[in-house]
């Protein structure tokens, strides 16, 4: 038994597996982030010891096992069947990328390509060998071209297909505020590239210790370039922390953000629309006692069409009026085209104290199977087999909420408005804001997914969103992680009011939170907001480059020598 493990533990398709499994447990939850410094490390040298098609296939099956394990929570989807069909292909789709990099990392390798071999060398140590046999400049340089390539793919995952940029490698380092502060200028991408770095170099440098422990300098030399960067990286952003932090008198406004923590089953049945309704007037009575500036509904969470339900739109404007308070309600609505066709949104809305619709905002981007279904204009059948049926139309445009703020000389507040993922989404983000917004509000829900790890990923991917754009970031969710994300990418405290004893991010009830509100003077825009993607696409471009002239060059490559010195 114990030599049938040893075989197996040195087959590719296994290393680079328990590598995915690696990855997939630097995340929400267990969020160990120390092992996404190691794991694509272990996966592109499990890899480069495979012929060509075999790399590609190991970096497959590691990219499958990671995304399996941290999108598990896609079977807690209640519906039968499709969760698990629709798991399995996007788990397939996604595990493209991880074995596309791990090709390109054999492909960008110097020396003569591996064939296929009956050699009883495994090829974990034919990788290795032919790695640490490349002068130290070589293997260092090989390095940094494998990281522009992770980042070259996360860039194509985030836009392909409508995009799915989700659990990006920098993203589960959402807790290392001074590391965080890089996306001020690259974007999340930035803290992609100096965590695969720093993996492939701490992995080589691990093995060359091991391989030949009497050479010297196996750490100061392959460690010692992303070290010093990401040191440097580190003291700029406890810099920036400092810098930032918010003087102690600054305005603020005071939002009370409801969390009905409603199951998703009783959402799609309309025979409790009453009860749900009753009990989110009952909630926003216990909320509005705390007199905030502004009353928050999540996604989806009224019981029908605000516009047209008279009951619903009843409780709402009854609420605003009675307590004189501005109000943002999550819900869907509807536009005829003409008379047969009916366009649906999933929305939110912006009522007034005089209980007037003061703005709306339909959500851009839509997720594909849960809110349309694709290709069924030519497919139709297919809105028969899913629960989404018709489905909905996306939004427009980008569209801000303003309303005036109830202190002395105060001016009207101004919110970019976002709906579920679309804080995941960094390209999205930025189309939202502008130099004079003051804060984001997004409104989720993430009930779907019952008591899992989704809900820790979502916050997690959102940080980057508010560091990105320099502003706070507030989340009001159905059930899960309602919470306000500083610019900073500090996830900050609020007065919580809960139905259940046993404390939970899940349950019933409703959050205080007071979000300061700089003065336009000190209000500016982060490079990355007036840039964009300029890095993210600069590693799309160095991976082309590099790849295009490794082929045109492959015929050149000398065959591997003895280890070479230094």
């Amino acid at each position: 038994m114990v030599s049938f493990w040893k075989k197996a533990l040195r087959q590719p398709l296994v290393q680079s597996a328990l590598a995915g499994a690696l990855l997939a447990l630097a995340y929400p939850k267990p969020e160990v982030a120390g092992l996404a410094w190691v794991a694509p490390g272990l996966m592109a040298i499990a890899a480069i010891g495979c012929a060509s098609a075999q790399s590609f296939w190991a970096g497959y099956w590691g990219g499958f096992v990671f995304w399996a394990v941290s999108l598990h929570w896609l079977l807690f989807i209640p519906v039968a069947f499709w969760p698990v069909l629709g798991w399995l292909l996007l788990c397939g789709y996604l595990a493209l990328y991880q074995g596309a990099w791990t090709w390109a990392c054999l492909k960008l390798l110097p020396g003569s390509p591996t064939k296929p071999s009956t050699s009883i060398v495994p090829p974990w140590d034919r990788g290795l060998a032919r790695l640490l046999s490349l002068p130290r400049l070589t293997r260092m340089a090989w390095m940094v071209a494998a990281a522009l390539c992770w980042v070259a793919l996360e860039m194509i995952r985030a836009r392909l297909l409508t995009g799915f940029p989700w659990n990006l490698l920098g993203a589960s380092q959402y807790t290392l505020l001074p590391l965080v502060q890089l996306a001020k200028i690259t974007g999340v991408y930035g803290i992609s590239f100096l965590v695969a770095w720093a993996s492939l170099a701490l992995v080589v440098a691990a093995a060359g210790m091991a391989r030949f422990p009497s050479r010297k300098g196996w750490l100061t030399g392959e460690l010692a370039l992303p070290a010093v960067i990401v040191a440097l990286v580190w003291l700029w952003g406890a810099r920036e922390c400092y810098r930032q932090m918010e003087p102690p008198s600054i305005p603020v406004v005071r939002l009370a953000l409801l969390q009905p923590s409603v199951p998703q089953t009783l959402i799609w049945n309309s025979a409790e629309d009453e009860t749900r309704l009753r009990r989110l007037v009952h909630l926003s009575q216990q909320a509005l006692q705390a007199s905030p500036d502004l009353l928050v509904w999540p996604e989806a969470s009224a019981p029908g069409f605000l516009r047209f339900d008279s009951n619903v739109w009843a409780a709402v404007s009854g609420l605003t009026k009675s307590s004189n308070v501005w109000m943002v309600v999550g819900s869907d609505d509807a536009e005829p085209v003409d008379e047969k066709t009916v366009h649906y949104y999933n929305a939110a809305f912006l009522v007034s104290p005089q209980g007037e619709i003061r703005g709306r905002y339909a959500k851009r981007h839509l997720v594909m199977f849960g809110e349309y279904v694709p290709f069924v204009r030519w497919l139709p059948f297919l809105k028969n087999l899913l629960p989404v049926g018709e489905g909905f139309t996306p939004g427009r445009e980008a569209v801000f909420f303003e309303w005036p703020l109830n202190v002395a000389g105060g001016a009207n507040v101004r919110m970019a408005m976002l709906i579920c993922f679309e804080d995941v989404l960094p390209a999205l983000m930025r189309s939202s804001v502008d130099a004079h917004t003051d804060f984001i509000l997004n409104l989720t829900n993430d009930g779907w997914f019952r008591e899992s790890a989704a809900h820790y990923q979502h916050a997690a991917n959102a940080v980057f969103r508010a560091v990105e754009t320099g502003r706070p970031l507030v989340r009001c969710t159905n059930n899960g992680r309602t919470c306000w994300v500083d610019a900073l990418g500090r996830i900050r405290e609020m007065e919580s009011h809960t139905t259940s004893e046993r404390p939970s991010i899940y349950a019933e009830g409703w959050h205080l939170v007071t979000v300061p509100l700089p003065p336009q003077s000190r209000q500016t825009t982060t490079f990355y907001h007036r840039h964009g993607d300029w890095f993210g696409w600069g590693c799309v471009g160095a991976a082309a480059g590099l790849l295009g002239w490794r082929h045109r060059n492959r015929s050149k490559d000398h065959k591997i020598g003895p280890p070479k010195e230094g």
